[in-house]
């Protein structure tokens, strides 16, 4: 292959995951400001510990908020319909989709993202996840991470039945759903899950 034509090679490359990456951003901005035009109003909400007051109508998903209001980008946006689990997040320590939460629904539920898990990253689940190299395009991860800690939670011993079910609403297109599983055990024996910034011991 000449010069010429791994330079344009590259290029088209580049632009391709430029175009693909550029298709999602301008798909959640339009459905964010499409959401954005209704009558605002002061809503307060709690996020990861923190009190906050935001301007927005009471029918916003709650996940536009978080993260073009507030600034916490660790809940993606997927499918836009609660079927993908890449938004989930935590209300009152359940795993919910923040895609289709309506932030004026919320009311005083304490809400948890990713970054509220832990303040340095070490969470028994992440710490997991990390060691055993769950991660492919890691998408969809954070999602995956926060509906494990909500399962470990209530479950601290899952058998592997309980965890396909807890977790059969976060999709991965990388397909490490074996790894997820193992880390899920891995973090269930390492003998402490957290929830809202909170760490409970495991008997």
């Amino acid at each position: 292959m000449d010069m010429l034509s791994t330079s344009n090679h590259g290029r088209i490359t580049a632009d391709y995951g430029k175009g693909f990456q550029g298709l999602i951003f301008n798909t959640c901005t339009a459905l964010s400001q499409s959401r954005l035009r209704g009558k605002s109003m002061p809503i307060k909400l709690k996020v990861n510990g923190v009190e906050s007051t935001v301007d927005v109508p009471e029918d916003t998903p709650l996940l536009w908020v978080l993260r073009d209001v507030l600034n916490y980008k660790g809940p993606k946006y997927g499918c836009g319909i609660g079927q993908c689990g890449a938004c989930t997040i935590h209300l009152n320590g359940d795993a919910t989709r923040s895609c289709i939460t309506s932030v004026g629904s919320v009311g005083d539920a304490a809400i948890t993202t990713i970054e509220g898990l832990s303040p340095d990253g070490r969470h028994p689940v992440q710490l997991a996840w990390e060691a055993l190299d769950v991660p492919q395009c890691g998408y969809c991860q954070a999602g995956q991470i926060m509906s494990a800690v909500a399962l470990l939670v209530k479950t601290p011993r899952p058998t592997d039945a309980e965890i396909d079910t807890a977790m059969s609403g976060n999709l991965c297109r990388c397909g490490t759903y074996t790894r997820i599983r193992e880390a899920i055990h891995q973090a269930a024996n390492a003998g402490q899950t957290s929830n809202a910034g909170t760490t409970a011991r495991v008997e």
